[in-house]
């Protein structure tokens, strides 16, 4: 048994230390930074594609083209402040947030490296489409043309997160560990202004950070491929971690040990937080901007961080929602239904704090099962009903405390069969949950007969 709970222990340091590795958790600030902008995207999409439409569209309440083209430039607007710019939101948001992590003295100046090392290294020109290559000879593709002064949105919007993710902790690590050679700062006399101050103190470490990313975009538009930084990303990194981390099968087995984490105390954030959310997250993102533009999802984009929030973890963590119904169903031992009582209204928010310490899920062996079987179950039942066309993807980023119901039906863009199939899962997350849940009852006030003897022998 000693052996047990100092294995539990070092595992519980590892993964501790994982959570807390600070490019990780700099990461993970920096999206946190900027998701409301995310949530607002998404809702201008909706109101775009489904209430605008759905008002003045051709087959609208009022059908006219001219208002709803008025309209929908909300959405547009919306979108170009939001996804279109993302990367470079990020990019910076990253830096900051690394240099906040590092308590380096000049944080802004880090978001200011992050932002324009990741502007150094796009190209100079971008491929602008001039015809439909049917009005020409190549049928099915479009003919281009070279444009200068210009950057591509496929760089500074979604599709350019991961390069921003990247740079973003490479420029500003590379600024913070120049910043550190005093013989570069130069140190302004008393007197001088703490903003001008401040500038003259990095601008050796700017100058040479900034121009060994110039020397890198360079050498790749030097070679015969004439490539960037942002297409060697997207191609040997990007898209197999993406394969990799959105397959079904693989985000069962992660999620799985993260729930059966938290039955032991450790926070499941500390595994699934830093090494799969942010990527489902950039594939939502992704398909957020393709719906906007009234574009097919591709099922590539089918599993994302939606069908793991708003499927799998339907009351927080291990569904714990349905084990509030289930107790409120069948539950005799009065702790626990107590307990029920106080954390029915956070649950209802997907806040289960007062669930997993308080019922306790912790170390309460009956509980570990559906805990960790339900959330899988989340993911495989709601990704093969987006296969089969059950109900329509996930396209809007829903804040997480989004009650059910709601946030099925905002997240697929209004398709209220998802709404409908949340209702679903929740039976049936509570149905396994009970037989386990008298279980934990019997075991719980077994360990209260013990203690209660203890005490009075």
């Amino acid at each position: 048994m000693a052996d047990a709970t100092g294995y539990l222990d070092r595992f519980a340091d590892v993964s501790a230390r994982i959570g807390n590795q600070v490019h990780l958790r700099s990461l993970r600030d920096g999206f946190a930074t900027i998701m409301p902008l995310f949530i607002l995207a998404g809702v201008a999409a909706l109101f775009n594609n489904v209430v605008f439409t759905w008002i003045w569209g051709p087959s609208g309440l009022m059908p006219s083209a001219d208002v709803l083209g008025w309209a929908q430039y909300w959405g547009g607007a919306l979108s170009n402040g939001t996804l279109n710019i993302s990367a470079i939101l990020l990019c910076g948001m990253i830096g900051y947030c690394l240099a906040q992590n590092k308590r380096f003295d000049n944080p802004i100046a880090c978001v200011v490296i992050a932002v324009s090392a990741l502007a150094v290294l796009m190209p100079q020109t971008v491929a602008a489409a001039v015809a439909p290559a049917s009005q020409l000879f190549e049928e099915g593709k479009s003919i281009t043309t070279p444009v200068s002064g210009a950057f591509t949105t496929g760089y500074t919007g979604t599709a350019g997160l991961f390069s921003a993710i990247i740079v973003g902790l490479l420029a500003t690590t590379v600024f913070i560990k120049i910043s550190g050679v005093d013989r570069l700062r130069i140190k302004m006399p008393e007197g001088v202004p703490p903003a001008v101050g401040k500038s003259f103190d990095v601008l050796i470490p700017m100058i040479l950070s900034l121009g060994a990313f110039g020397l890198v975009a360079m050498i790749l538009f030097a070679i015969p491929a004439h490539t960037d930084l942002t297409a060697i990303i997207n191609e040997f990194i990007q898209t197999p971690l993406r394969a990799l981390t959105t397959n079904v099968w693989g985000l069962v087995i992660i999620y799985s040990i993260g729930t059966f984490l938290f039955t032991l105390g450790i926070h499941q954030t500390t595994i699934n937080g830093v090494l799969v959310e942010p990527i489902l997250t950039i594939v939502l993102l992704n398909n957020t901007a393709l719906y906007n533009a009234g574009k097919a999802i591709p099922m590539a984009n089918f599993m994302n961080m939606d069908i793991i929030n708003v499927f799998a973890l339907m009351g927080g963590s291990g569904c714990t929602l349905a084990l509030l119904i289930a107790t409120f169903i069948m539950g005799r031992y009065r702790p626990s239904k107590e307990v029920a009582k106080m954390a029915v209204l956070p649950g209802l928010f997907n806040i289960n704090e007062p669930v997993i310490y308080g019922y306790p899920i912790v170390f309460n062996i009956p509980l570990m099962i559906p805990f960790v079987l339900n959330t899988a179950l989340g993911i495989v039942i709601s990704y093969f009903a987006t296969v089969i066309g059950l109900i329509s993807p996930c396209v809007i980023q829903v804040p997480w405390t989004c009650p059910i119901v709601f946030s099925g039906a905002l997240a697929t863009g209004g398709d209220l069969r998802a709404s409908v199939l949340q209702v679903l899962l929740l039976a049936l997350y509570t149905v396994i949950y009970l037989p386990f849940m008298k279980a934990s009852e019997k075991s719980l006030q077994k360990q209260a007969e013990l203690a209660e003897q203890a005490e009075q022998g």
